[in-house]
């Protein structure tokens, strides 16, 4: 797991991360209007909400929701299906050939579970989703979580431990390690 740090809200700090969360609802907006077709828009878009050039070979299908958008690295040939939601606040790392199903979430952010400091704070911690895992549709992957490289996390699953790579994992939680090699570079 991935070290969790505090954010104090009502700060100068908070502020400025609140006014990038409301830029990148705008942006999240305007992108999920867009007629599909309209690629060039779509990549001028992604890539103001990512800080950023989208990299060319990067796919992400609209619609598409994130927090603050600042927080996201998608490596080359990455695919980001339908639906899907990045609460990015922490840093969402997503390797080379990793596959996003539609409708999985990613949750870099929360608050402490006391109830003296839940108000006060944001908790964050990043997600890294290692070269060519493969996210199923709906899963849901917890702060602070790391999956390994050519691991396979299955439809619907909430994934809150990091998943070692050649694995799979799924919503009944059973876990089997792969046995195979990952497949070599086209």
């Amino acid at each position: 797991m991935l070290p969790e740090r505090r954010i104090r809200t009502r700060t100068p700090e908070w502020r400025t991360i609140y006014d990038r969360i409301q830029v990148a609802m705008e942006l999240t907006s305007r992108l999920n209007v867009l007629p599909f077709n309209d690629i060039a828009s779509r990549k001028a878009l992604l890539s103001e909400l990512l800080g950023k050039p989208l990299p060319e070979t990067a796919i992400v299908h609209p619609p598409f929701y994130s927090t603050y958008g600042l927080g996201i690295e998608l490596g080359d040939r990455a695919f980001v299906g339908q639906a899907c939601s990045f609460l990015d606040l922490g840093g969402i790392s997503i390797g080379e050939r990793a596959m996003i199903s539609p409708k999985v979430t990613l949750i870099t952010e929360g608050h402490p579970v006391g109830p003296a400091e839940r108000y006060e704070f944001i908790t964050v911690a990043p997600i890294v989703i290692e070269a060519r895992a493969w996210i199923g549709a709906a899963a849901t992957i917890l702060p602070g979580v790391t999956i390994g490289h050519d691991s396979i996390v299955g439809a619907g699953a909430v994934v809150a431990k990091d998943v070692p790579p050649l694995t799979v994992v799924s919503a009944v939680g059973y876990v089997q390690r792969m046995q195979l090699e990952p497949a070599p570079e086209p």
